[in-house]
């Protein structure tokens, strides 16, 4: 325990001088108390990476210096908004209507046969050629085709549309005023 006591009274001891290295980074007392708090705790959490025999204020003031930086990298990523304007402002359209929609495609999906369902995929959602998804396949370019097509009207027909723009209708309207 006299390890931990004497490397407490030594570190505690550099704290006006890593005060002094926080305020000439920050140029603010609130903030400088701060990082030094935050070096302090880090510095606890991680004493038994200290390697004795080294310099203990390097150590401190690259912890210190680090840390500071973190903290810079970090509120440049965030926006200020002590009053709330922002977050009152910030909107997201629904995603709801969308979840259903793709949990109602994928069930259509579902109940199309093994081989209409491979070639729709590969050409509708993959983005592949005919010429592509017959040779993964293994098939000739008009079956290709023709699975497609069927795929596709069959589709339509289990999910009881007209048009496939029918399938999923986003009104930008209605999330536009969201």
């Amino acid at each position: 325990m006299g390890g931990d006591t004497e490397w407490r009274n030594e570190v505690v001891a550099m704290i006006p001088a890593l005060r002094a290295f926080a305020w000439s980074l920050s140029h603010n007392g609130s903030d400088a108390d701060d990082l030094v708090q935050d070096t302090l705790i880090k510095a606890w959490s991680n004493r038994d990476k200290f390697e004795a025999g080294t310099n203990l204020r390097a150590w401190l003031f690259t912890i210190l210096r680090n840390t500071y930086y973190t903290q810079i990298i970090r509120r440049r990523r965030e926006v200020r908004d002590e009053t709330g304007e922002y977050a009152n402002n910030v909107r997201t359209p629904p995603t709801q209507d969308w979840s259903v929609a793709m949990r109602a495609l994928q069930a259509a999906l579902a109940q199309l046969p093994d081989e209409h369902r491979e070639a729709l995929i590969l050409v509708g959602a993959a983005g592949l050629s005919y010429e592509e998804a017959a040779e993964i396949c293994g098939c000739a370019l008009g079956t290709i085709k023709s699975r497609v097509n069927r795929a596709r009207a069959r589709l339509l027909k289990i999910m009881d549309a007209e048009e496939p723009s029918d399938v999923l209708i986003l009104d930008h309207a209605e999330a536009s005023r969201a």
